[in-house]
């Protein structure tokens, strides 16, 4: 689903330029339930962008879904995104003046989907969500665990074949992480490949697999608890 293969992006500072990765390689099958794992500045986020579709590598090949990923532009990249990836982000990215039906909707409205048709898919991946009681409350009037089982249904309800889930708890209590992650584990158990970024322990835990990031090289990346697969820096 997911190949790639010496991967390297730059960011320019100044006369100078920052390395964010150094030579990543990874493969992630269809069905896969991943957590990249890393402190801030060890290229995580870029990783994610990359794979997004939000971003572009400087070197390397990335495979999407068996598609090399080369010279996109934004409305070939935006076509590819709404087919395959659906986002969830750490600060939720809800519209603030739309209910939470018309913000699951949303991705349909691009995709072409007429407004009876979107609306009563978006009804059904609320009551996924356990949310189809609030489909008409604005984000302001839901809870933080609330606003994020939305933005799972609108990550969902385009059926895309992998779900993006950048710091998805980063907001959330305790209490609230572990019903977000039990909805993560039934999508991956329904067959969607699932890539989380996290920086906590207990959110990479629940996951099948684990890749650790550090200085934007892949230091481990972990199947089982028990097999730690090293790779070499650089």
């Amino acid at each position: 689903m997911i190949r790639i293969k010496n991967l390297h992006k730059s960011y320019p500072i100044g006369k100078d330029s920052l390395h964010v990765l150094k030579g990543i390689d990874l493969h992630i099958k269809e069905g896969e339930f991943v957590s990249i794992m890393g402190s801030s500045g060890s290229g995580k986020s870029t990783l994610l962008n990359i794979v997004g579709l939000l971003d572009v590598h400087d070197e390397g090949d990335y495979y999407l879904n068996d598609q090399l990923i080369k010279d996109l532009n934004e409305k070939k990249a935006a076509i590819l995104r709404n087919k395959f990836l659906g986002f969830v982000f750490q600060s939720f990215n809800l519209i603030s003046y739309k209910s939470a039906l018309e913000n699951v909707a949303l991705p349909l409205y691009y995709a072409g989907v007429g407004r009876k048709e979107r609306q009563k898919i978006a009804l059904e991946y609320l009551d996924k969500v356990g949310l189809k009681d609030w489909a008409s409350h604005l984000p302001n009037e839901l809870s933080g665990g609330q606003k994020q089982r939305v933005a799972i249904a609108r990550a969902l309800v385009t059926k895309p074949k992998v779900v993006l889930a950048d710091e998805p708890t980063g907001a959330l209590d305790s209490t609230t992480t572990d019903s977000v992650m039990d909805l993560l584990k039934d999508i991956n158990d329904e067959g969607m490949t699932v890539f989380v970024i996290t920086h906590e322990e207990e959110v990479a835990a629940q996951t099948k697999r684990i890749v650790r990031l550090k200085d934007g090289v892949i230091m481990s990346d972990t199947a089982d608890a028990s097999v730690a697969v090293k790779y070499q820096a650089g």
